[in-house]
């Protein structure tokens, strides 16, 4: 298990992007595995079938996170933005350089995330699963349990949401697919990276 642990964590951080969560869901997810390693049966890889509970654990708790804020929206609570990401482990996307740079850099990889938040919960997760973790699209459908064809649907409306989500926030300046493909790298480092760091 120890082999999956960091992959498994950056996959409930690109999903929850809440460091506190991803461990809970991390935890939550290798004792499932446990308690339910009898009834896997190879049809798939053991990561696809890990994968798929990890991402169900998430999208769990991004409901009940959702039903939670809507109540407290309703009570008229103001929320305590601990759902960011603590800057402090978002790494530096450039360790020299012009400073407006830097700075158009960390305006990007903040328009990503904001993104991500934005996105569906399937659109979200079929752009962590490809970006961020790299699987084919044939590991995508196994682990979503649906056609390769969805898979690639689903894929090509979250880059088109995610893309006018960009616009709307960076406005005419939209970036590269380069840039935000290193963006999006940077968030999956940052994943990594706090995984490392527990």
């Amino acid at each position: 298990m120890q082999r999956y642990q960091r992959k498994v964590y950056a996959v409930a951080f690109g999903f929850l992007r809440n460091q506190e969560d991803a461990l809970d869901v991390v935890q939550e997810s290798f004792i499932k595995v446990h308690r339910y390693i009898g009834k896997f049966e190879g049809n798939s890889s053991f990561y696809t079938w890990l994968y798929r509970i990890v991402a169900n654990l998430c999208i769990d708790h991004l409901r009940k996170a959702k039903r939670h804020r809507d109540v407290e929206f309703d009570d008229g609570l103001r929320h305590d933005g601990k759902d960011e990401p603590p800057s402090d482990l978002l790494p530096h996307l450039a360790q020299f350089g012009d400073p407006s740079d830097m700075l158009r850099r960390k305006e990007i990889l903040q328009a990503v995330e904001a993104s991500l938040d934005h996105l569906s919960d399937k659109h979200r997760a079929v752009i962590v699963m490809r970006e961020l973790q790299g699987m084919s699209y044939e590991e995508m459908a196994q682990a979503m349990k649906c056609s390769k064809g969805t898979i690639m649907s689903r894929l090509f409306h979250a880059r088109r949401n995610m893309q006018k989500l960009l616009t709307e926030q960076l406005g005419a300046c939209v970036p590269s697919k380069d840039v935000v493909t290193e963006a999006i790298g940077q968030h999956k480092r940052a994943a990594e990276a706090v995984g490392v760091m527990r």
